[in-house]
């Protein structure tokens, strides 16, 4: 197709789509108390409206865009739904009742937060995944946490801090092999210079929470409520340790490298297969968990709440919602608005703290627009690797900056894919979580602290720059 009709995009064209997506979410969500798909939605048909009759596109090309986009989510899509199963199917088969059973009894409240912290951060490490992590001891933790009496944002805080610390660490996590090859690093530099900004967010983390615990540890705990939560657990499922084989399993079969759509459907199937030999279900009483989830009715309102949910179709709202944003994202970065705001951006960038800046208010920017953390990382990296090279800086000080910024604050933001999966997964309200996101929000700052004091901001060496200028262009 011939682009020579095709204007320049200025700065207004992509304001005019993004002034208008923040408007209408504030109103749709503040006033009306809407969702805020169509919004996000409508800003998507309005940046194509601008980009046709103001630039010149055709909405054919427009629309490859927003497909490739899409593409890009599409296994985190599948995922989503399997994830849905996965929840059904292990309450139906009591693996999430007995994970909540025997952590109410050996857990105490002091410890729990700072636990959950660093279990999740172990087995977001062996996966490579945050989303495994959340799906799998993140459910069952955030019952105990309700048994135990702590607020659920709390227990998700903890949890997200956790998996995403695993997530960024790990060389089996996909965020951690594609910022390093947008940037120019390799893996395991990537890996070992994060260290530096992951480490000392944990331990602060760490810290927060255990001081957050020992506010609950004071607390007369109410051992009548949890008594009546084990007894409404026991006397509704058959409690036994040996289901504890069906989380380690699918964890196992994950770290093993089995793709995350098959691997984790394995995981489902398990939990039916368990559902059938310990508590008795039926065929048809699997495969509705795996469409509709599970209905508790127990009678005890706090177990029916915690045990109510699972099912492919409890995933769709959430995926409606990823699809709008990445509607939206497809249309901006296609149409070249999105680079055009990253590229005022970069116009500050004068100094290496400011350059650090503006990388990680760049990825938190594109994560907030676009709706996609993969997006966060490939733009902001590609428009930053030249001028991380230009100031004599290692390309592994950018790969740890969109790592810093665009993996950790992606469960942060309603719409982003991930911040909708951590919503639906740990069923939690949007936004409440955040403030208790501890490591997500510590690690950005100290990423731009270290950018203006020059702490392991590692220059440029000869054989780097050597090997950046072989490399093919992009």
């Amino acid at each position: 197709m011939s682009t020579s009709t095709v204007k320049e995009t200025k700065l207004i064209h992509a304001l005019i789509p993004l002034v208008f997506l923040i408007g209408s979410l504030v109103y749709a969500i503040q006033f009306a108390g809407l969702d805020p798909h169509i919004p996000i939605f409508m800003s998507g048909m309005l940046a194509a409206a601008v980009a046709v009759f103001g630039l010149g596109h055709k909405w054919k090309n427009i629309q490859e865009g927003v497909i490739d986009t899409i593409k890009m989510s599409m296994e985190a899509i599948l995922i989503l739904m399997i994830i849905g199963m996965v929840v059904g199917t292990w309450i139906l088969s009591g693996v999430v009742p007995t994970m909540i059973y025997f952590g109410l009894k050996i857990i105490s409240p002091a410890v729990f937060l700072p636990a959950t912290l660093v279990i999740c951060a172990i087995v977001s490490v062996a996966t490579g995944s945050s989303w495994s992590t959340a799906a799998t001891v993140g459910i069952a933790l955030m019952g105990v946490g309700t048994g135990l009496g702590i607020p659920p944002q709390m227990t998700a805080g903890a949890i997200i801090s956790g998996a995403y610390m695993g997530d960024k660490l790990s060389p089996l996590s996909d965020t951690t092999n594609l910022a390093p090859a947008m940037a120019g690093a390799k893996l395991f530099d990537h890996i070992k210079h994060m260290l530096y900004t992951t480490v000392p967010s944990f331990i602060i983390s760490l810290v927060l929470f255990a001081i957050l615990g020992m506010k609950y540890a004071g607390a007369a705990l109410d051992i009548q409520s949890i008594n009546e939560i084990l007894n409404t657990l026991s006397s509704n499922f058959t409690i036994n340790p040996v289901l504890f084989l069906v989380p380690v399993l699918t964890i196992v079969i994950v770290i093993k490298k089995v793709p995350a759509v098959p691997g984790l459907f394995c995981g489902a199937l398990l939990g039916g297969i368990f559902a059938i030999i310990f508590q008795g279900a039926g065929l048809g009483d699997v495969m509705g968990a795996i469409h509709y989830g599970f209905d508790s009715a127990t009678g005890h309102e706090m177990v029916d709440s915690l045990l109510s949910r699972g099912g492919m179709d409890s995933m769709l709202w959430t995926i409606s919602l990823i699809i709008c944003a990445l509607f939206f994202g497809g249309v901006m970065e296609r149409t070249g608005m999105l680079s055009t705001l990253a590229n005022v951006i970069l116009r500050f960038a004068t100094s290496t703290g400011n350059l650090v800046l503006s990388t990680v208010f760049t990825t938190i920017f594109v994560n907030t627009v676009a709706g996609d953390q993969y997006l966060s990382i490939v733009v902001p990296g590609r428009m930053f690797k030249d001028a991380y090279k230009d100031k004599g800086l290692h390309p592994k000080n950018l790969s740890r900056a969109l790592e810093d910024s665009g993996t950790l604050t992606s469960p942060l933001i309603p719409w982003n894919t991930c911040g909708a999966y951590m919503i639906a997964t740990l069923g939690i309200a949007p936004w409440i979580y955040v403030p208790f996101c501890f490591l997500n929000l510590l690690n950005p700052l100290i990423s731009v602290l270290y950018g203006y004091t020059g702490f392991s901001m590692e220059k440029l060496d000869e054989e780097t720059k050597k090997e950046m200028e072989a490399a093919p262009a992009e």
